[in-house]
């Protein structure tokens, strides 16, 4: 009798632990916020603080969103991921490095939405170098961003190949003080290089090319306005133009050549 009291005892202190989650168990959905602790689990009611906090505990094809206003901090992505923070201002601010690396494994898909991602060229402070620095990934997508004041590029597709980056619906302003630079810069080595997508989106005030495609990468530019550069589309790729763009070099918005 003794011993089957004892393994009852037993099976009871155990079932507590087998239903527990581990400490280092991953969520499909974290959350951020302005007044976060990044020693918090990032869920609903216990957010993280910043976006670099949260990836740590979030799954592979998880998603971060932000719950209020708030400064969020550069970030390495590495993993197939989402950060969506329409309607709240989510903002990254970046005084040295890149404001976000995508440095995922081929086949990752990485989505950026409502983000404001600002690299202090324009202030005292030391600048950040790309606003958003695409190393390795098969897809990523920036929508309804605002990329501003970097002293690179405000987009670097820089990975070896085989990487679609979408710009949508953003607005990509005063990065690439040097012509060394673009507002968006597509890059790549190897078959098929690397393919850029920009819709809708608004590249303004680069001192370099608002769009730099090397040779043996692709641009397809669709409903968009390039202002403010010396040199619109610098291109040694391949380049098709779709659905009203607006192209012009340095002057007034009335010198624009519209594009079908």
């Amino acid at each position: 009798m003794k011993k089957i009291a004892l393994m009852a005892a037993m099976g009871t202190m155990l079932v507590p632990l087998a239903l527990s989650t581990p400490a280092s168990a991953q969520a499909t959905r974290t959350w951020v916020s302005g007044v976060g602790d990044d020693a918090n689990p990032c869920s609903r009611t216990a957010p993280c603080k910043t976006f670099a906090g949260a990836i740590s505990k979030t799954a592979i094809n998880g998603e971060i969103n932000c719950l209020d206003p708030g400064g969020f901090g550069a970030v390495t992505i590495g993993k197939s991921l989402t950060i969506k923070c329409d309607n709240v201002e989510a903002g990254i601010l970046v005084s040295s490095g890149n404001g976000i690396n995508v440095n995922a494994p081929a086949g990752s898909e990485v989505l950026l939405q409502g983000l404001d991602i600002e690299g202090l060229a324009n202030t005292t402070q030391p600048p950040g170098l790309n606003g958003v620095n695409i190393i390795s990934a098969s897809k990523v997508t920036i929508q309804n961003c605002s990329i501003r004041n970097f002293s690179q590029n405000g987009v670097n597709v820089a990975g070896p190949a085989g990487a679609r980056a979408v710009v949508q619906d953003s607005i990509i302003l005063s990065n690439a003080p040097t012509a060394s630079f673009a507002g968006v810069n597509i890059v790549g080595n190897g078959a098929g290089a690397n393919v850029g997508l920009v819709l809708r989106t608004t590249i303004d005030n680069q001192t370099g090319p608002s769009i730099n495609v090397a040779s043996g990468n692709t641009l397809f530019l669709g409903g968009s306005k390039l202002f403010g550069s010396a040199t619109s589309v610098q291109n040694a790729g391949t380049f098709t133009s779709f659905g009203d763009n607006e192209i012009q070099t340095t002057g007034t918005p009335t010198n624009t050549i519209p594009l079908r």
